[in-house]
C-alpha cells in the first residue's frame, strides 16, 4: 500500500510539473529586422543613389519610389541605420508622388528648419539620414500633417 501511495505521489508530481511547464509563457519573438545601428562606422552601405538622397539631401523623382503604393501592414525603417520610423497605419495617399505619413514612431524623426526657410526637413533621429519634408495644414488627415518621405530613404518589413 505504501509503494502504491509513493507511486501515486510521484505520478501526481510529474503531472503537476508537466502542467506548469506547458503553461509557461514563451518569450515574445522579435520582428525579423536588423538591429538599430548607432555607431556611424557600422551604418549600412548605401548605393550612390541612396547616398545622394540620404547623405546629400537629394530627392528621388516623384512617382518612382518602390514604397509609394505599398499598402501592406508593417513598419518602415531607416535605410542607413535600421531605426523604425513609421507604421503602415499612419501612411495615406496624398497623390504627391512620395509616400506620405501623418505620424511617425515616437522619437524616431527630427524636424529641422530647411535652409530655404520655407520648409521643414525630416531626418532619422538616430543617424540624421535625410528622409524628406513635413508639411502642415493641408487637410489630408485629421492630424493635418504630411511627412513626405523618399522611398529610397527607407525599407519596409511586413508584419507577421
Amino acid at each position: 500500500m505504501k509503494k502504491m501511495i509513493n507511486k501515486l505521489i510521484i505520478v501526481a508530481g510529474l503531472f503537476f510539473m508537466t502542467g506548469l511547464m506547458a503553461c509557461a509563457q514563451q518569450p515574445e519573438k522579435k520582428e525579423n529586422t536588423a538591429p538599430v545601428i548607432t555607431n556611424k562606422m557600422n551604418w549600412n552601405k548605401l548605393t550612390p543613389e541612396e547616398e545622394d538622397v540620404i547623405v546629400h539631401k537629394g530627392t528621388e523623382a516623384p512617382g518612382t519610389g518602390k514604397l509609394l503604393n505599398n499598402t501592406v501592414k508593417g513598419t518602415y525603417y531607416c535605410k542607413r541605420c535600421n531605426a523604425p520610423l513609421y507604421r503602415s497605419e499612419s501612411k495615406f495617399e496624398s497623390e504627391c508622388g512620395w509616400p506620405s505619413f501623418d505620424d511617425e514612431i515616437k522619437g524616431a524623426v527630427l524636424r529641422i528648419p530647411d535652409a530655404d526657410g520655407s520648409r521643414t526637413e525630416i531626418e532619422c533621429a538616430n543617424c540624421k539620414a535625410h528622409l524628406g519634408h513635413v508639411f502642415f495644414g493641408e487637410g489630408f488627415t485629421a492630424k493635418n500633417t504630411r511627412n513626405c518621405v523618399n522611398s529610397i530613404s527607407m525599407y519596409f518589413v511586413a508584419d507577421k
